[in-house]
């Protein structure tokens, strides 16, 4: 079961607690105010060290050491059967870090960086576009990724349209019903509108653009024909095919994009540095070879390191050309 949210804070005085879940003060608040650098970060953050990432807390005070760490996935369509995908690697964290674990499921990417930001989730694993609004706006801090034996990594952007749709190019969306995934995600919304154009077809101009809210419900809504077609991240694609959530042979792919990194794995940057080196042992020493995470993640065997200035790089540049800012308006 999910920590209740009020066991989550760190020890403090009642009124201390409530400020922190109600996300009103923050620890390292005070510091912050006297930053140099911060780059897109948000005000409550400094990033002394041009990492682009929000820096330890430099008072210690202020680092938060919890007696049981929180972890949230990616919000996803059926939470349940990821707390059970998770739960190997939950027990490897736990007797790594010596701390208790529980899994958090969230319901939104919204949701998911709020709590992070407010110190109720400590580790989490954010989606490829959501990755920099958690990195300014939650002081997430990326550090893995899941890759092969070699180190690689990466999914790519896919555009599905059915069979029989009649749609056999790009130049065939006109006029159509195409369904996005949420404002903030990469292969899902932020990166078409801006690799699209290239192909001579502008999202929204010469196509309608529906929402649908994930990938998962993208993908079986053009099964469905509710839309005529969908841009979708392959490794969703992938682990739905494999769930027998839809059939292949239904289906065409008329547009594929390069690799793009998949979800971040991070921590906050409130942690004691003892803690977060703990953390990430913990990830780098996780064998997913015969486990359900690596039964679910096909073609991945381990975490590998990154970082978010140099990995997450090309994902910034589509945001910029399409004018993301970090705003919690924009994530919504």
């Amino acid at each position: 079961m999910p920590l209740p949210l009020s066991r989550v804070t760190r020890s403090a005085p009642l009124w201390l607690s409530s400020l922190l879940l109600a996300g009103l003060i923050l620890p390292g608040s005070a510091t912050a105010a006297d930053c140099k650098n911060r780059g897109q970060l948000a005000e409550i953050y400094c990033d002394a060290d041009g990492d682009l990432v929000a820096d330890t807390p430099t008072n210690s005070a202020d680092q938060i050491d919890p007696d049981t760490l929180v972890f949230a996935y990616t919000p996803v369509e059926d939470p349940a059967i990821y707390a059970d995908i998770w739960k190997p690697f939950i027990k490897h964290l736990s007797d790594v870090t010596g701390k208790d674990v529980r899994f958090f499921a969230v319901q939104s990417n919204s949701a998911e960086i709020e709590a992070m930001r407010s110190n109720r989730i400590h580790i989490a694993g954010y989606s490829t576009g959501p990755t920099p609004f958690a990195v300014n706006l939650g002081g997430a801090v990326p550090f893995a990724i899941m890759g092969s034996d070699d180190g690689s990594f990466g999914y790519k952007l896919q555009l599905y349209t059915r069979k029989d749709s009649g749609i056999d190019t790009m130049e065939d969306l006109k006029g159509k019903r195409v369904a996005h995934t949420s404002p903030t995600s990469n292969s899902g919304n932020q990166a078409p509108r801006a690799l699209f154009p290239k192909e001579g077809i502008v999202p929204g101009d010469d196509y309608e653009v529906v929402y649908s809210g994930s990938h998962d419900q993208s993908m079986l809504g053009v099964v469905a024909g509710d839309y005529d077609a969908a841009p979708v991240a392959s490794e969703v694609v992938d682990r739905m095919a494999q769930r027998d959530l839809f059939d292949p042979e239904e289906v065409k792919i008329i547009y594929e994009s390069k690799s793009f990194p998949t979800t971040s794995y991070t921590y906050s940057h409130s942690l004691k540095p003892e803690l977060a080196e703990k953390i990430k042992e913990a990830f780098f020493s996780f064998n997913m070879k015969g486990t359900a995470l690596g039964e679910e993640f096909k073609g991945v065997t381990k975490f590998v390191p990154i970082t978010y200035k140099d990995d997450w790089e090309i994902i910034r540049d589509i945001q910029q050309a399409n004018g993301v800012t970090y705003t919690k308006e924009n994530l919504k």
